[in-house]
């Protein structure tokens, strides 16, 4: 599979019209579908954020049935293929990576069966299968999952295919590379989070991981710091505390802690240890950001994408890829998220793990002059279970000024448990649990001073 780096050694001067629109059309349909904001019931969404949500409503009490069939289904055949080996499984790369994982993933993917089965027959601990922690993975977070997969695996390689990501990627280079210390192309998948979902960024992302666009240190950073939160998300989490009126304030306080912990963190452990290879151990091309003398960062990028779309495979191929992206999807990242997912919130629920974490944010808190530091201590570190977890518990809070330092810091801790982290750790992205609660420490440090001055400018 031909890498970023590669593409720039010798792109083409000349391209047919036939190349320009192979180029033109599915990017534009892509720009579209993932990254036009239209106004959905009030709210800000994309194209296939509502393509999703009109396949979860047309499935409507299917839905949940369907997904613990997969995902009981998944555990099954996985521990078979485990023991039995069968070759026509096994020596098929794409059957042998859906249904032959590590014995560690092999786990994971048997308490996501049994969880998936005791929350739907509402058997067995009633820890697992309540509305707090196996219910709410299987009936609220799962049917989204599914319906988004669908359609991000379909239609990913519009941006992926055509050239899209090589112009911004060029246009963007100067901005990303020297702030960031990423590539151009990584912008989009900020976007397609900001304006979509969070699990769309981690897919796309992981998609140019495995495809040699993204080293494995950009892969982590991209994953980890861009993976953006939703406007339509951010929203319900304000809606949650009570403060709807304040949701631009809110937003640009959001977005603000984010930059800057998108600057700070990939310059700290364990996101600078990463190493600057591709997933198969390749070095990247030195010049592989490089614009060529007498080349503007439009036309070298215009000349990459054209190079790009003039190598595309056929329509039927493209298809057939999409289809094979949406059951990897489905099928391998289903059962991780439930198994993972419930035993995040079970801690959650029925443990004081998080609070008992939570304490050492306290005097950290009063020295910001937060009000409640005590109450707020509590919501920090549940935030790693679920994104929503926090601002539940503020509800509780008295001050206005706490409430809203509360949902902001949910929302800027990015990784979360219930869906993205599983999302990152089901994927070849180059994290492990460890690094991610580390990581989502660092960010809580890092953004909570800038959202706290925010605030105190605010109240």
């Amino acid at each position: 599979m031909q890498n970023n780096a590669q593409a720039l050694d010798t792109p083409e001067t000349k391209h047919s019209p036939a190349t320009i629109w192979r180029f033109l059309i599915p990017s534009i349909i892509g720009i579209l579908l993932f990254m036009a904001p239209i106004q959905d019931q009030g709210s800000y969404t994309i194209p296939v954020a509502m393509l999703a949500q009109s396949l979860k409503s047309l499935l409507g009490d299917l839905l949940v049935p369907m997904i613990t069939i997969i995902v009981s289904f998944m555990a099954g055949a996985s521990l078979l293929v485990k023991l039995v080996q069968p070759q026509s499984i096994v020596n098929r790369p794409f059957l042998n990576g859906l249904f032959n994982p590590s014995w560690i993933w092999l786990v994971v993917r048997l308490f996501g069966g049994a969880a998936v089965i005791m929350t739907f027959y509402h058997v067995g601990p009633e820890m697992v299968w309540e509305e707090n922690t196996g219910g709410l993975v299987l009936s609220d977070l799962l049917p989204t999952l599914f319906s988004v997969f669908i359609f991000a695996g379909l239609l990913l390689p519009l941006l992926l295919n055509f050239g899209l990501l090589e112009l911004f990627g060029s246009l963007l280079s100067k901005i990303m590379r020297p702030v960031f210390n990423l590539p151009g192309r990584s912008a989009i998948d900020c976007m397609a989070s900001w304006l979509g979902d969070g699990s769309v960024g981690i897919l796309l992302t992981s998609k140019q991981y495995e495809e040699k666009f993204y080293t494995q240190r950009e892969a982590a950073v991209v994953a980890t710091t861009f993976s953006a939160v939703s406007i339509t998300f951010s929203l319900v989490v304000i809606a949650q505390v009570g403060l709807e009126q304040m949701f631009l304030p809110f937003y640009g306080s959001i977005c603000l802690a984010g930059v800057v912990a998108a600057v700070i963190i990939p310059r700290l452990p364990p996101l600078r240890w990463k190493k600057d290879t591709y997933i198969d151990g390749t070095q990247p091309h030195p010049d592989a950001d490089a614009i060529p003398v007498g080349e503007t960062a439009f036309s070298w990028g215009l000349k990459l994408a054209l190079n790009k779309a003039s190598k595309a495979n056929s329509p039927s191929k493209i298809f057939a890829e999409g289809i094979q992206n949406a059951i990897d999807m489905v099928f391998g990242v289903l059962p991780v998220v439930m198994g993972l997912g419930t035993a995040a919130l079970m801690i959650a629920e029925h443990t004081s793990v998080f609070s008992i974490l939570g304490q050492p944010f306290i005097p950290y808190l009063k020295l910001l002059g937060v009000p409640e530091a005590v109450e707020a201590s509590r919501t920090i570190v549940v935030g790693f279970a679920d994104m929503f977890i926090p601002a539940i518990l503020a509800t509780s809070i008295h001050s206005e000024m706490t409430r809203f330092i509360v949902a902001a810091m949910s929302v800027t801790q990015l990784i979360y448990m219930s869906e993205v982290g599983a999302l990152m750790l089901g994927s070849k992205i180059p994290v492990n649990i460890f690094e991610l609660f580390f990581i989502f420490i660092v960010r809580t440090l890092i953004t909570l001073p800038v959202i706290v001055l925010m605030a105190h400018f605010l109240f």
